[in-house]
């Protein structure tokens, strides 16, 4: 080979390399109501795609390898039943359903079906649909890219799909309202919080038993693992606060005030500061976790699902009440964009490498 064809061979690695380093993340939010999935280019914060034909998707997830989007749709029914009406947008199924046939005072809400959608994020066609018991809520796709997780507020539980045979192979009640969703990173120890009991349950997959409950705050509905994975933070709704449970103690170790209705929630890149968004107060926070020290800007209307984007030092924030995505600066908090999306912004996920589309 000759020098200059061995310096061109390694310029062009070099090259390859340096962009792959740098390459922005690729962004995939459901939108609920209205059937599709956006994906966003975190560098630019523009769409570059939607993946269409997805039914009220609002839980979502990504295999490790990047080939399969798992979207699970918030639309039940009951065998059998009668058509309702159509759904207004920004009302939950499960709202819905108990609006137009209310359950007898006392009982319990009666799961219908529903369905996860596995889709190849390369196509964004479905490659196969899996019928489920009950709406779903949140979505995990275990490490080893193995299970995809969903939870099911109406069934009380979990139910586990095998990604190679495209089955239901198990499920799990964990609690009444089960919402979201975390994992350690060898898979082994799945955590899911039940916003009806105020719990989080531990579930070891090698079995898929619940091996304790651990008693969090009112109403907690989503979670965030600490990287050293000795902290799980959990949103309580209904106090307006955020659990900090040592995992090695099984408790509550200390609690954090963030505002009326907190929904989303995640740690920076360095792990050194806790977000999480107020809707009621139309506000976000960040809090120092070694002074305990908050950062507060108003964010209006109703702020909802937070993601850190990973590399970018960027927060995207959806709207309840508006079809936007907010552009944050994670250090400072400002805005710095905005994207415009159809529908409400639900569970983001981020792809750290973008997805080749053919």
């Amino acid at each position: 080979m000759s020098k200059l064809l061995k310096s061109t061979c390694a310029t062009a690695i070099l090259f390859l390399v340096a962009n792959a380093a740098t390459a922005a993340p690729t962004v995939y939010i459901p939108l609920g109501d209205a059937n599709e999935i956006l994906v966003v280019d975190a560098a630019t914060d523009k769409a570059i795609r939607t993946i269409k034909d997805v039914i009220n998707p609002h839980g979502l997830a990504m295999t490790p390898d990047g080939r399969y989007l798992v979207a699970g749709s918030n639309q039940e029914k009951q065998p059998g039943a009668a058509a309702l009406p159509p759904k207004p947008a920004g009302m939950s199924e499960a709202e819905h359903r108990s609006h137009h046939s209310p359950p007898p005072k006392g009982a319990r809400i009666t799961a219908g079906v529903s369905h996860v959608d596995v889709i190849d994020a390369a196509t964004g066609r479905s490659v196969r649909r899996v019928e489920v018991k009950g709406a779903v809520h949140h979505n995990l796709v275990t490490p080893d890219g193995r299970y995809a997780i969903s939870t099911h507020t109406t069934a009380g539980g979990i139910s586990v799909i095998n990604l190679a045979s495209f089955e239901v192979v198990n499920t799990v009640a964990t609690g009444l309202l089960p919402n979201y969703l975390a994992i350690t990173r060898d898979g082994k120890r799945l955590y899911v919080s039940n916003a009806g009991n105020n719990t989080v349950s531990e579930v070891d997959t090698a079995d898929w038993i619940v091996t304790r409950n651990l008693r969090v705050g009112a109403g907690p509905e989503h979670l965030v693992l600490s990287e050293d994975e000795q902290t799980l933070y959990i949103n309580n709704t209904a106090d307006g606060t955020v659990s900090a449970v040592g995992l090695a103690q099984g408790k509550v170790l200390r609690t954090y005030k963030v505002g009326k209705s907190p929904h989303g929630i995640d740690l920076s890149a360095d792990q050194s500061r806790l977000f999480a968004t107020s809707k009621a107060e139309n506000k976000v926070v960040a809090i120092d976790l070694a002074t305990g020290t908050e950062r507060v800007i108003p964010l209006s209307p109703a702020p909802y699902h937070l993601t850190a984007i990973t590399g970018t030092g960027k927060l995207y924030v959806s709207s309840r009440e508006e079809p936007k995505i907010w552009v944050l600066d994670a250090n400072s908090l400002a805005q710095v964009g905005e994207i415009p999306i159809r529908g409400v912004g639900h569970q983001m996920v981020v792809a750290d490498t973008p997805v080749a589309t053919r």
